[in-house]
């Protein structure tokens, strides 16, 4: 399996592929059934596991590290991602309205909590989930370089933040943000035009690509965009001689994996199979013309 190394943080390495587990209170596994899992996907090179503390209604951490209590040793080579600043309205985080928080208190206790309830001492990359309007910097930056201090956490980074906003929290920071996990998909290829993908190259941070599959509508989507994606998706694997069944997914991961910030898709299905099948990506070499014309497809129009 492929790797990606942070030149800001060299002792940190993410496999090419991420396994996004967003959804794991939904696929009706046991801990043992989850535990075999993720063997299945260490034995395959995919070692980067991507968490959250809301997902699955703050209980995916949970069944996470109930899996992980079967065989502890395990953790000794995955890589563990969480986030928080989120918080859900309800009787889990105690918010009577959806809100985002950094204040120093509840980064914190959200850190303590994801620990506490993946049974681990320490996540390898903490992001902060969503840029918050009331984030007072100072502050923030100050909690965050204390809970590596404690090693609570051994490396720092966002999502779905915006160059300005990124940078801001790195100007109060004297560690380094080494990775902006973002949305990008062949449905969403904004960040390759709005600075979003040039500012991780220009700073040499990881970006992380949620979503690359657009939620599925690559694959399923009934509107017109997804459909005419659908369409040269279909007719690159009949070209190219690939199973549309798979070769699509392996186009679509393929197209992401060619852009030259070396993005990591994060990819969230609990099906074993569908990820072997996705894993042959990483040996696929898209010429410039066929990068191009799915990037057509996905945007509606040609380039100017």
């Amino acid at each position: 399996m492929q790797r990606i190394t942070s030149s800001l943080a060299p002792e940190l390495s993410l496999s090419r592929i991420a396994f996004g587990l967003w959804r794991l209170t939904d696929w009706g596994y046991t801990p043992a059934e989850r535990l075999s899992l993720f063997e299945q996907m260490l034995d395959l090179g995919v070692t980067t596991f991507d968490l959250a503390d809301i997902y699955g209604d703050y209980r995916c951490e949970q069944f996470f590290g109930e899996a992980l209590k079967l065989k502890p040793q395990l953790r000794e080579r995955m890589e563990i991602v969480s986030k928080c600043s989120i918080r859900l309205a309800g009787e889990a985080s105690g918010a009577r309205i959806n809100h985002y928080d950094t204040d120093a208190s509840h980064v914190r206790a959200a850190v303590e909590t994801s620990l506490r309830d993946m049974g681990v001492e320490q996540m390898d990359l903490l992001l902060l989930h969503r840029p918050d309007p009331l984030m007072d910097a100072d502050k923030l930056a100050a909690v965050l370089e204390k809970l590596v201090q404690e090693g609570k956490v051994k490396h720092l980074a966002v999502s779905n933040f915006l160059p300005q906003q990124f940078d801001l929290l790195q100007s109060r920071l004297s560690l380094p943000l080494v990775a902006n996990q973002i949305e990008v998909s062949l449905l969403h290829s904004v960040p390759m035009f709005d600075g979003q993908l040039d500012h991780c190259q220009q700073h040499r941070v990881v970006p992380m690509a949620w979503s690359p599959f657009a939620g599925g509508r690559l694959f399923t989507g009934n509107d017109e965009d997804a459909l005419r994606v659908q369409a040269e998706l279909r007719r690159v694997c009949e070209s190219h001689g690939l199973a549309p069944e798979v070769g699509a997914m392996q186009l679509a991961l393929a197209w992401l994996l060619k852009h030259p910030s070396k993005m990591v898709p994060v990819l969230g299905s609990g099906n074993p199979e569908r990820l072997v099948a996705a894993l042959a990506a990483l040996e696929m070499e898209l010429d410039r013309e066929v990068w191009f014309e799915l990037l057509r497809a996905g945007r509606g129009r040609d380039v100017d």
